[in-house]
């Protein structure tokens, strides 16, 4: 049975060309003989508009390393909360309609779904899994509808509550709930009113991509390493949960009198506003750059001498660790943290860095100020210890090994209750 290939769909709204973990674990089920198919949209995260290079061509983009990639049609997101919802919502009308019709002579073991907003992309999947009788994992990696309203989306109690419903329908009907953090787990139950029994519910973290693990030798090309300045190095969604005007804040604040060069790369739905916030206030010392290919990501990390992991403080959040932190961590630099909760008792946990609460700009030009006084040796040391906390925790071979292993026992036991 261990031998035996697993034929898998993946049912996402992100995938390549987009940068995703996603297409990490197409990439290593491939790598191990199994059979992969994605069912996908078209490209247009972050910007919000289809990316060029599809538009040109979309038959390139119809096969990932050997994985089948069914797209179906969708409303790109926009830059606006309407055009962000139609988004949400054409992707999974389209998928399940278009989606099990064009797969409806494909066969399957397991189907997975990856549940970054929307949860909703998990309907395709239930639907497609009904069908085919096969059983449905799904990744959860946010919390709704609490998330939609932490990020200032939705407001509305009604709409909240309408979420809801679909949340609970979504959880009440799939086979497997991977949590990324344990701490979501009380907000997932709460939403299921079907008895599902404990082994239903797994705590499946996410890793880091492979460029961030191993030794970087190349040079970034988007930063030259500077000793004479103090480089913190922001990856990631430029949005508003970010709290980029405490990041700024502190910017303003050491600007005049200490050495330190605030790097972003990134995009997100506060770019516009960012760059503009960059010329008003004169800062010198801080640095977009936009959004990049995840390839050079590894070398600008290893020109940083520390990385920088935000959020602004909100009950969901908390319970959160954004999948930068991963990241982060294997590289093997010291971090740099404005953040409440589970990622900041993994910061401290792990003593790859130093955490201050979020919003609070006062405390991160604290911590600032203490990482560039603290001797290098000292800064090596965490970056060593987060590394070392990574390769426990979340490695990447170990869990999608286990994840083998449940696709796998999901397998058996739908055979034998079929």
């Amino acid at each position: 049975m261990t031998d035996k290939k697993i034929k898998i769909l993946i049912v996402t709204q992100y995938f390549w060309p987009e940068n995703m973990r996603i297409n990490d674990l197409v990439e290593r089920f491939l790598e191990k003989g199994h059979e992969v198919t994605v069912l996908t949209g078209v490209p247009n995260y972050p910007e919000g508009h289809v990316f060029p290079a599809f538009k040109a061509s979309p038959s390139k983009f119809s096969s990932y390393h050997g994985a089948d990639v069914l797209r179906v049609p969708m409303m790109s997101r926009g830059r606006r909360s309407i055009t962000l919802a139609l988004n949400y919502l054409s992707f999974f009308c389209s998928a399940s309609v278009f989606g099990a019709y064009k797969l409806r002579k494909k066969e399957f073991d397991s189907i997975f779904v990856y549940a970054v907003s929307p949860i909703m992309a998990a309907i395709p999947a239930l639907v497609i899994g009904r069908l085919k009788k096969v059983p449905v994992f799904v990744w959860v990696l946010d919390l709704w509808p609490e998330t939609l309203e932490a990020v200032g989306v939705v407001r509305n109690e009604r709409i909240l509550s309408l979420v809801g419903r679909v949340v609970s329908f979504i959880y009440n009907r799939a086979d497997y709930l991977l949590l990324q953090s344990k701490s979501f787990e009380e907000n997932v139950r709460k939403y299921c009113t079907k008895r599902m029994s404990v082994d239903r519910f797994v705590y499946f973290p996410s890793w880091a991509e492979d460029g961030f693990s191993g030794q970087v030798v190349e040079h970034s090309d988007l930063i030259e390493r500077d000793e004479s300045v103090f480089t913190i190095v922001f990856a990631g969604n430029v949005g508003e949960s970010q709290d980029f005007p405490a990041i700024l804040k502190a910017a303003e604040t050491i600007q005049s009198d200490l050495k330190v060069r605030w790097v972003v790369v990134g995009d997100g739905r506060v770019s516009d506003w960012l760059r503009e916030q960059i010329s008003a206030r004169g800062l010198s010392n801080f640095l977009f750059l936009g959004r990049h290919p995840l390839a050079k990501m590894p070398p600008l990390f290893a020109a940083a001498d520390a990385l920088l992991v935000s959020l602004k403080s909100n009950e969901v959040f908390e319970k959160t660790i954004p999948g930068k932190v991963q990241a982060y961590l294997a590289s093997g630099k010291p971090i740099i943290a404005m953040i409440n909760g589970e990622a900041a008792r993994v910061i401290q946990e792990s003593q790859a860095g130093m955490a201050c609460p979020a919003g609070d700009a006062a405390a991160l030009v604290e911590i600032v100020r203490s990482m560039v006084a603290m001797p290098l040796a000292e800064r090596d040391a965490m970056g060593k210890s987060g590394r070392a906390y990574y390769l426990d925790n979340y490695s990447k071979t170990t869990l999608l090994d286990r994840l083998e292993m449940l696709f796998r026992k999901a397998s058996l036991r739908n055979r034998s209750e079929s």
